[in-house]
């Protein structure tokens, strides 16, 4: 009979496996980092503050049974960031089996960044989004390799307008994050239609290029 529900205990054995996770300093994204590793894989540790990333890598080690880690800066409201963390890791791996696009911000204040772009869609989204593009290649060597990214509930009361879809114009900021985590789900779910049409030959999406 099938289990009815699923944890860390359930995860194979991921030894050679590469997994980047983003915002793995604290809460979701640090035990994710610590299951992962704890089963086998060599886990980076992506993150914004390298002070907290520090310090979350040396209590990993110390928890662990076993563990390969290790920190890669990155600040996914940046675009000039991502570019740059990507291109470190591509240098430094030839594959990459798990991206789990998890760093957030939430109910911050209306801020447009360096690039233009509302900080909650920016980082939440459109980083990630821009991380996924320029790690692809990466991806793609490992065969089986997967994207997770976490959304929240709140996406069901996110709008994205037809016009300003970076938010340059302010709106209520709990609306904003909304939209970025509904964004986050309908990236992630055109990006496995596509890959899933592309393997069985079917078109391409118009919008969404191989990196």
């Amino acid at each position: 009979m099938a289990k009815a529900t699923w944890d860390v205990h359930d995860i194979g054995d991921l030894t050679g496996t590469v997994a980047l996770v983003t915002g793995a300093n604290s809460g979701i994204g640090y035990f994710t980092a610590a299951a992962l590793a704890d089963h086998g894989a060599h886990v980076v540790l992506a993150c914004r503050n390298l002070d907290k990333a520090r310090r979350a890598l040396d209590e990993l080690e110390n928890d662990l049974d076993r563990s390969s880690l290790e920190l890669l800066e990155v600040d996914l409201s940046d675009l000039s960031s991502v570019s740059r963390a990507a291109e470190q890791f591509s240098a430094e791996h030839a594959r990459l089996d798990v991206l789990i696009n998890n760093a957030g911000v939430m109910g911050t204040p209306h801020q447009v960044n360096a690039n233009g772009f509302e900080l909650q869609m920016a980082t939440n989204h459109l980083g990630h989004f821009a991380l996924t593009g320029l790690v692809l290649p990466r991806l793609l060597t490992s065969g089986r390799s997967r994207v997770v990214t976490v959304s929240s509930l709140m996406h069901r009361g996110g709008r994205i307008p037809k016009v300003d879809v970076a938010g340059h114009a302010a709106r209520n900021t709990w609306l904003n994050y909304a939209t970025s985590k509904l964004a986050n789900l309908l990236f992630t779910a055109e990006l496995d239609r596509y890959y899933r049409h592309e393997l069985e030959g079917a078109p391409q999406s118009r919008w969404l290029k191989r990196a």
